[in-house]
């Protein structure tokens, strides 16, 4: 999931460099690229999210530190 998310984003941003290229700032190109943006960024999100939830070394870390 971290690679696809990885590779949504490089497309995003290529496709955004040639959009400005090319002069294509249009409304409907802006919101597909933003829409595939918010989609690679919230894949990357759910796998952060995840990890840090499955994390039993995070969890004892949390609760035997001194404050």
């Amino acid at each position: 999931m971290e690679k696809t998310a990885y590779i949504i984003l490089i497309i995003v941003t290529i496709a955004w460099i040639i959009a400005w290229i090319v002069g294509m700032f249009e409304n409907v190109w802006l919101g597909i690229i933003g829409l595939v943006t918010i989609v690679g960024l919230g894949l990357l999100f759910i796998r952060a999210l995840t990890d840090r939830l499955a994390s039993k070394k995070d969890d004892k870390y949390s609760r035997d530190v001194k404050k």
